[in-house]
């Protein structure tokens, strides 16, 4: 492709060379670079790209693309172009790269702490069911037809993304929908094309720290850059800081919520109890008036459930689409409700820190169980405060919590297991400790009560356990089916 059609939208100077030269690849990996490529020269946090210049010059790359200077080699025939920021350069180039794919379909992102995983899939569910066809990038997986791609980041690298549009526009895809992270806002990853829609979820401090953000203020800041990169903004009144977010926004502001203002609001909000699941009731009111059940329980299924039905509105569909989808619509390791009884709930949830275990429990404890079970373990080569937390939560909140094994990485699984102790030793809280993650599944099932919820805490989606730096197979539905299997119980296990 001509160089001077990659860098149509963006300013630069041309410090040596032309850019009326073909380009062969966009690369921005040393190690991949080819003959007649260019070159983007990134900042990273343990590396950066021009001190790599002369390599790549010498192994073939005719166009750099910088932020500062660099040396060359003499003599060399190269074109070096200078931006103001090579990450942002690289949204642009790639953008013009794969064809500017985003402009030929409606990209839907959703930005927040918590819920973007859950609503990514049900937007894609109710727009399915109403004959579109889409996309989907997120923190689990890539969705292109039926293909499915493990995702590396909740947000990838700007290059990365716009391969994947291109994808899906072959594919056939009209929509994409995709998970936005602060990181990858703040690393210009969605840079190079205009999302239809920007979703704001709800803002708590988290990714605060080194090689994340400096503090909670620009963590918000960084949220809310979205809203300057939409058409339409759709975001959470409930939020306390919702305002703050969408700060000197460029775009159209919709809000949702419980708020009697909001321009989409539940009202009457039933819990739902039957035997083995938990769900959720309610009216929607304002920009659209009809009842709705969620297969999900507490209010943050409700919120995911109106943020879905805020966006499928702009695509006209009909509301018992929207019902349909929603009694259809599951997520893996998102309260993922796994049939094994009648007598008691068991859910597989991805809930690995002190905040997010704390709002999981705190909703399934207004379903009034019998006893509610946390079962969990927490990282290895992590921080400790974050066990002694979870710890915590759980003594206080959980009748019985069944402390075990999840990603031990290079520590020693009981070590992980004694820190969670001094957190729940803060409690009253009732424990027991089974350092085999099925056995400690086993011992759960076997004990259960009927009335009892019962939740494995901190996998969720993962189907691996990293041990030693080797990740094994590991999914807990696995584990489940398995231990059925060996009592004799039933063939088939399915997730509600």
């Amino acid at each position: 492709m001509e160089l001077s059609r990659l860098l149509e939208k963006l300013e630069y100077e041309c410090l040596t060379g032309t850019v009326d030269r073909n380009v062969s690849a966009v690369i921005y990996d040393s190690r991949k670079v080819t003959e007649e490529s260019l070159f983007i020269c990134l900042v990273g946090a343990k590396a950066d790209g021009h001190d790599f210049a002369g390599e790549v010059v010498e192994k073939g790359a005719k166009v750099l693309v910088v932020e500062k200077d660099v040396v060359l080699p003499a003599g060399i025939d190269v074109t070096v172009i200078k931006v103001e920021d090579t990450r942002y350069a690289m949204a642009f180039i790639s953008a013009a790269w794969f064809g500017y794919p985003a402009e030929r379909m409606k990209i839907i992102g959703i930005t927040g702490t918590k819920g973007k995983t859950t609503t990514t899939y049900l937007v894609k569910s109710i727009l399915e069911n109403a004959g579109h066809k889409v996309g989907l990038v997120g923190t689990i997986e890539v969705i292109i037809g039926d293909t499915r791609i493990h995702s590396v980041n909740t947000t990838p690298e700007s290059y990365l993304l716009q391969e994947y549009f291109k994808k899906m526009t072959d594919a056939g895809c009209d929509t994409a929908v995709m998970e936005v992270s602060s990181q990858g806002l703040k690393l210009h990853r969605t840079q190079g094309f205009i999302f239809d829609i920007g979703i704001f979820t709800n803002i708590e401090p988290d990714h605060i720290g080194p090689d994340e953000h400096a503090d909670f203020e620009e963590y918000m800041s960084c949220k809310g850059l979205l809203f300057k990169q939409c058409r339409i903004g759709i975001v959470n009144r409930d939020d306390a800081r919702w305002r703050e977010v969408t700060k000197n926004h460029t775009c159209t502001i919709e809000t949702y919520g419980f708020d009697k203002e909001a321009d989409l609001c539940a009202q009457n909000l039933k819990l739902i109890k039957k035997p083995g699941e938990l769900g959720v009731l309610f009216d929607v009111k304002g920009l659209m008036d009809f009842t709705v059940e969620v297969t999900t329980p507490g209010r943050f299924s409700v919120y995911n459930a109106l943020t879905a039905i805020a966006i499928c509105r702009h695509f006209g569909v009909m509301e018992e689409e929207i019902k349909r989808a929603f009694l259809e619509a599951k997520v893996k390791g998102r309260i993922e409700m796994v049939k094994v009884s009648d007598d008691f709930t068991l859910i597989i949830d991805y809930a690995h820190n002190a905040m997010s275990l704390e709002s999981l429990l705190s909703t399934l404890k207004e379903y009034e169980p019998n006893r509610l079970v946390s079962l969990f373990g927490c990282g290895g080569n992590r921080s400790k405060l974050r066990r002694y937390e979870m710890g915590e939560v759980s003594g206080k909140l959980a009748d019985l919590t069944i402390i075990t094994s999840d990603n031990p990485r290079f520590e020693k699984p009981q070590d992980i297991i004694e820190d969670i102790k001094v957190g729940i030793g803060k409690t009253d809280g009732k424990y027991v400790e089974i350092c085999d993650r099925k056995d400690a599944i086993a011992y759960a099932i076997d004990h259960g009560q009927p009335g009892d919820i019962i939740v494995l805490a901190g996998k969720g989606h993962e189907d691996y356990q990293e041990i030693e730096g080797i990740k094994y197979p590991m999914d807990e539905r696995d584990l489940i089916r398995d231990i059925l299997k060996e009592r004799g119980w039933k063939e088939n296990t399915q997730t509600s």
